[in-house]
């Protein structure tokens, strides 16, 4: 269906944020869910029918979102676009196929997210979700420091401004990668998706924070391959992860334990 050659798709996909942290949260006892299906396929950071008609050959149901800024953007719950801009299909889809992808692959997604949540409330008191994603370089913000040397931001987090989680756990995320040598932003340029705003819920102990990281720092965005980078980022978050998981630990409601 696409007129695309894969390395193109793949601008899209999240490269190796499963393989970056995996390593740190097998060791904490934490759980990953993952995806096994392209972003340019089915982005599941999305609401179940944002799509966009045009791309498809007949009506879409009225339930959908037709309307959504994601959707303008090409970047619905099935893409129009990959990252650069780049159309993914050379004619028109079935509305089938957009209700195939979601039924067999979204909604299972989602399915398995609430109930590792589901699980990790009821046994610890609380539980936090984190996003992980990736952005490229050439749509991160650059800034200037007092002596004029421009940079990349390298790491932005996303609270969906402060009303997906706790301010404590925000504020230790940003600070210890800040020491660990990182430029570190929230929010801006991204806030967070649909998973942070729908999942996140600070009042019910349920704290849901989205990562993205600029891919620079740990491969070659021209060939996907990672560099020498990607181990000193692996580690990094390791540390990070279990600075907040001991976080989690002294504030866990009820002197109950959390980590997710």
């Amino acid at each position: 269906m696409t007129r695309l050659e894969p390395l193109a798709l793949r601008r899209s996909e999240d490269a190796y944020m499963d393989a970056l942290l995996l390593p740190a949260l097998n060791d904490l006892g934490a759980p990953m869910l993952r995806a096994l299906f392209p972003r340019a396929y089915l982005d599941v950071n999305r609401e179940p029918y944002e799509l966009d008609p045009r791309m498809f050959d007949s009506a879409l149901p009225s339930h959908v979102n037709t309307r959504s800024i994601r959707v303008a953007g090409g970047l619905g719950t099935i893409a129009r676009v990959v990252a650069d801009g780049q159309d993914i299909y050379h004619s028109r889809l079935p509305v089938g196929e957009a209700m195939m992808r979601i039924d067999t692959f979204y909604r299972p997604y989602h399915a398995r997210l609430r109930q590792l949540l589901e699980q990790t409330l009821e046994t610890y008191g609380q539980a936090f979700l984190l996003d992980c994603h990736s952005m490229p370089s050439s749509a991160i913000p650059v800034e200037t420091n007092p002596r004029g040397v421009k940079r990349n931001v390298d790491i932005v987090i996303g609270d969906r401004y402060g009303t997906s989680a706790s301010a404590m756990f925000i504020d230790l995320l940003q600070k210890r990668l800040s020491e660990l040598g990182y430029l570190v932003r929230r929010n801006k340029p991204y806030a967070g998706g649909f998973i942070t705003e729908y999942y996140g819920n600070p009042s019910l102990n349920c704290h849901a924070v989205q990562i993205e990281v600029n891919r620079a720092l740990y491969m070659d965005e021209r060939s996907l391959i990672p560099h020498e980078g990607f181990d000193r980022l692996k580690t990094d978050m390791a540390l990070v992860i279990a600075d907040l998981i001991q976080l989690m630990h002294r504030n866990a409601p009820d002197t109950r334990q959390a980590a997710e």
